[in-house]
């Protein structure tokens, strides 16, 4: 008899573990959001030596705890260059080639990956993603024309291949911004590289700057494009391609990188509006850039 009693003691004190133990355990997987910032100041210089506690984030307005900064020039780069191969630019194919090798040769890191698409009627992937300078120099080579414009298209496709990398991921667009295929529209392909964390730079070959006929909607497209997404635009003008694409590395070496995991986020939304500031700076004091938000996969609730 003092065994069983024992034994159903025993059985009576493991009960509530047992309870517990099956009692199914709930994670939410909360995802890090990751900001790349540029700052500048007045005169465009880029202003260095920030540290996390400089930088406050919002999100829909609402602030958030920074778990992660710093300065991202050593973080991998995946880049894709996607160049105008239509009747509008034909003439520069050549200059634009040319200045793209000079680009790969000096922004190509040990860790960077890059892939290179033409696009005028159709987008054609002429290299997949690599290191090896030659293999890019030889897609260079094989630039063909045609007549029609797959901007969008171009801009959709680029951002899908750039959203299955792991790394830092930048479009750089040659182009003069008139989209003539219309099978991809400007939303979507905004969407898309918001959704895929792509960063679009925009470079601007205008073939007639001061012609009173020109048609500034393709312009201003790349140029919202390239300031939606935390990129930049350049206009091909004194110093041509070489210097634009100068200046897109240099943008792309002086960036911080802020992330946070998102708490208290507005319910239902999808799209989230993102706000970067310093603080302590005087409103004007500071230029500083970045992508306008992110797509969450589901609307977002109360935590």
């Amino acid at each position: 008899m003092m065994r069983r009693g024992w034994l159903g003691s025993a059985v009576l004190a493991l009960a509530p573990v047992a309870v517990l133990a099956q009692t199914p355990t709930f994670h939410v997987d909360v995802k890090l959001v990751s900001i790349f910032v540029n700052v500048t100041d007045r005169n465009g210089a880029f202003v260095g030596g920030l540290k996390r506690e400089d930088f406050a984030v919002f999100e829909d307005g609402r602030p958030q705890e920074i778990a992660l900064f710093e300065r991202e020039a050593d973080m991998p780069l995946d880049l894709t260059l996607a160049i105008d191969t239509s009747g509008s630019v034909r003439k520069d194919m050549s200059e634009e080639a040319q200045a793209a090798r000079r680009f790969v040769h000096a922004i190509l890191r040990p860790q960077d990956q890059m892939s290179v698409l033409q696009f005028a009627t159709d987008v054609h992937e002429l290299t997949g993603f690599t290191n090896r300078e030659g293999q890019i120099d030889r897609a260079l080579n094989e630039l063909r024309g045609d007549w029609a414009t797959a901007l969008y298209d171009a801009i959709y496709v680029g951002s899908d291949g750039l959203g299955k990398k792991p790394g830092r991921k930048v479009l750089v667009l040659v182009s003069d911004g008139d989209d003539t295929a219309r099978d991809t529209t400007y939303a979507q392909a905004l969407e898309e590289a918001l959704r895929n964390e792509v960063m679009i730079y925009s470079i601007i070959d205008v073939p007639i700057a001061a012609s009173a006929g020109r048609d500034t909607g393709g312009e201003h497209a790349m140029i919202t494009l390239a300031e939606q997404t935390g990129g930049k635009y350049f206009y091909v003008d004194e110093g041509g391609l070489d210097k634009a694409f100068a200046q897109v590395s240099d943008d792309l070496r002086t960036q911080y990188l802020i992330g946070y995991y998102p708490h208290n986020q507005v319910p239902g939304n999808i799209f989230h509006r993102l706000t970067v500031t310093i603080p302590r700076a005087a409103p004007d004091a500071f230029n500083i850039r970045h992508k306008t938000g992110y797509y969450s996969d589901a609307p977002a609730k109360e935590d």
